[in-house]
């Protein structure tokens, strides 16, 4: 049984005027092992994030395909421009399939 992944951090306002453009910011915690490290003599398995999607009110609003060269505990930022009451979901695939999910609501101020 594989163990599941961390639960993301999400920070993003809670509120904002219509038109706005906010900052979100995401963090996942993950060793994103690319499978050529060695440690102590043996190599450490390959255990990598695959993708990041972040859809906007059920619109996809982005995606993002990780790679070997992907730090541990993948950081984004970005920016959205809130016209209405938004819900953003987010999640994150590994290559075993495993997925951690989470969203966040955004209100009009």
């Amino acid at each position: 049984m594989s163990t599941p992944l961390a639960a993301p951090r999400i920070r993003a306002p809670r509120s904002a005027r219509a038109g706005e453009v906010v900052e979100i910011r995401t963090l996942m915690e993950h060793p994103m092992e690319t499978g050529l490290r060695q440690e102590g003599g043996r190599t450490i398995p390959r255990d990598m994030l695959t993708r990041m999607r972040v859809r906007l009110n059920g619109e996809a609003l982005l995606e993002a395909e990780f790679r070997n060269g992907t730090a541990a505990n993948p950081f984004h930022v970005f920016f959205v421009r809130i016209d209405r009451a938004s819900e953003l979901e987010f999640t994150w695939t590994d290559e075993a399939g495993r997925t951690a999910r989470a969203t966040h609501r955004i209100a009009l101020a």
